[in-house]
């Protein structure tokens, strides 16, 4: 195994960032400084340390999240909670998040210090799909949906979105819908506008643009006040997690998955 790939699964840092240290001199093999990251090491019988102190090699993680509205995906941020804060159990160093959710997106999120799993699942080539839940204030036609589901134009500088699937489940005006889907949490309007229609439903998608999902909406009338990734790829959000929490991957969903990116 190289020596980067060994620090970065035993949660010293990124792939990237192990590199630096490793040319900076702080990494041992044997008892002798390598200053090579591409050096081919023996993770079971080597001696590995950094800065001094024994590296315990890790392996691969992976791990399932039920992201919350309001925090934001990143990793520190001087202003707002981030989707890291939540993981304070366990040693998240050399672990990234596997794609990103807006900050009042909730639902399924992934992380892994695996860098090859990321490439498979965000890589827009291998068309690995995004299931997405939503509520949007507007409503949606046969020629809305038509749109979505051969492609649409969403900014003047961009290409059409790819083929999405779309699913209609309720329509209605907002005043009678506002209890049923328990609107008043996330947006309450106001009571001379109840009469404005409301539409929710599934959009399946293949790429990860900037706010893609509520962008494909926005183009046919439709403005999200809710949304939420339940799926990726065959991987459903496991709904035992509440908001917040997180579980590691079983090996058969990570196989799972990747068997959806060959």
């Amino acid at each position: 195994m190289r020596l980067d790939k060994f620090l970065a699964e035993s949660s010293i840092g990124t792939r990237k960032n192990v590199r630096i240290y490793i040319k900076d001199g702080a990494v041992k093999v044997n008892g002798k400084v390598i200053t090579e990251p591409s050096i081919e090491i023996k993770e079971d019988t080597d001696i590995i340390e950094y800065l001094n102190k024994l590296v315990t090699y890790r392996g691969k993680v992976y791990y399932m999240f039920h992201k919350p509205g309001g925090c934001i995906t990143a990793r520190k941020d001087e202003t707002n909670k981030t989707v890291f804060d939540f993981f304070n159990e366990v040693n998240m160093n050399g672990i990234f998040h596997v794609g990103r959710l807006d900050k009042d997106t909730e639902g399924l999120l992934l992380f892994t210090n695996d860098g090859e799993f990321n490439h498979q699942l965000m890589c827009p080539e291998k068309h690995v799909e995004k299931k997405y839940f939503f509520i949007a204030l507007g409503s949606l036609d046969k020629e809305d949906i038509k749109k979505i589901e051969n492609g649409i134009s969403i900014g003047k500088e961009e290409e059409i979105t790819k083929p999405a699937k779309i699913e209609v489940i309720k329509s209605g005006m907002y005043e009678d819908l506002e209890e049923e889907f328990d609107i008043r949490k996330f947006y309450n309007i106001n009571s001379n506008f109840y009469e404005q229609p409301v539409v929710s439903g599934y959009l399946t998608i293949s790429e990860g643009r900037k706010h893609q999902v509520k962008r494909m909406l926005k183009a046919v009338g439709c403005y999200v006040i809710y949304l939420k990734r339940i799926s990726i790829g065959e991987l459903d959000l496991d709904n035992s997690l509440k908001k917040g929490q997180y579980r590691i991957l079983s090996e058969d969903e990570i196989q799972k998955l990747l068997g959806k990116c060959i």
